[in-house]
């Protein structure tokens, strides 16, 4: 049998390319006791792929160049010689840009029998949702009636958060960058309000959505926005800092926002997260994110694209700004 995936060649400067990588293929090993052989169904891809690509400071190592790109995803157990896995499972893990992978029973963790479809443990019950779950309700200790603002509010993380916002009885705006996001937000979503930055005085629109200000943050891009964001800050307000997306492809360290000193002027919280912190506490986030998806009041969205090979074109629509909610892969 052979596999065929991308190995990184390359550090990306800017959007990745074709030249970041070789695309392959190799022969599969024979699994051995204890392993699994997996076919990847879906790959999810993410901003912190641009991370993992560069060799900035971060929280997990680098991806080393000539070995195959990583990323999360879902696939099925096509041979087995781990106890408690068989032939038709389905799991979930680090299953990388490939067709298939190896690896033994830590590697992969079974998913559990709810019905919806795959893809929903990649996105609004895998790590998009969690990350949600967490860096909100965890780091930022919502009160009902208190204004909510998310940046990237129509990506796959923001576009749950705001949810969970108006779930915990808060006013919640969310920053966009086309009208349609905007509407979609607003009509299809529950948002209060929404901006859309790239036509939008996002400072002016911000003073006008949050008369009374804002108390709680979920930052998902830094740069500009995030400092517009940080100027209608209330006291004792709480930012949560889970990305900044609009920095990763600059090649330079990112920097911090020009109004810093609001941090104690105005006595806020500013917390960054990483989903895996919160690793041992997995069961409780998907727990709660299924009821409110039954419930219908999560609604979720998957931007699914078909193709391996089409890898690093699809991964750069996060960046281009021409998804809307989870980036997904389809690989078989």
């Amino acid at each position: 049998m052979i596999n065929r995936r991308f190995v990184l060649t390359s550090r990306p400067t800017g959007l990745v390319s074709s030249a970041n990588f070789r695309f392959e293929e190799v022969p599969l090993p024979m699994i051995k006791d204890g392993e699994l052989l997996v076919r990847v169904k879906y790959v999810s891809l993410d901003p912190t792929h641009r991370i993992w690509m560069s060799d900035m400071e971060q929280y997990m190592e680098p991806i080393a160049l000539g070995d195959t790109v990583r990323a999360f995803g879902v696939g099925v157990v096509e041979e087995s010689k781990a106890q408690d896995f068989k032939k038709g499972d389905l799991v979930s893990g680090l299953l990388n840009w490939q067709d298939y992978a190896v690896g033994n029973v830590g590697t992969f963790q079974k998913l559990p029998p709810l019905d919806v479809s795959p893809t929903a443990f990649l996105s609004v019950l895998g790590l998009t949702g969690v990350t949600a779950y967490f860096g909100y309700l965890d780091i930022t200790s919502p009160k009902a009636g208190e204004t909510l603002v998310v940046s990237g509010a129509a990506g796959a993380v923001g576009s749950i958060v705001g949810q969970i916002g108006k779930i915990k009885g808060q006013k919640v705006i969310g920053i966009a960058g086309s009208d349609d996001k905007c509407r979609w937000l607003t009509n299809e979503l529950g948002f209060d309000g929404a901006i859309n930055y790239r036509k939008d005085d996002v400072s002016a629109k911000l003073k006008s959505l949050c008369p009374s200000g804002v108390d709680i943050y979920f930052d998902n891009v830094g740069g500009a926005i995030s400092e517009a964001v940080w100027a209608r800050m209330n006291l004792f307000g709480r930012i949560s800092v889970c990305g900044l997306i609009s920095g990763y492809n600059e090649g330079k360290q990112m920097l911090g926002p020009k109004n810093f000193s609001l941090i104690l002027m105005k006595r806020l919280k500013v917390q960054g997260f990483i989903v895996i912190d919160y690793a041992q506490r997995w069961a409780e986030a998907v727990h709660a994110l299924y009821g409110w998806v039954k419930e219908g009041k999560i609604k979720y969205s998957e931007d699914i694209e078909e193709g391996l090979e089409n890898a690093p074109q699809v991964l750069n629509k996060l960046f281009d700004g021409s998804n809307t909610g989870k980036l997904i892969l389809k690989v078989s």
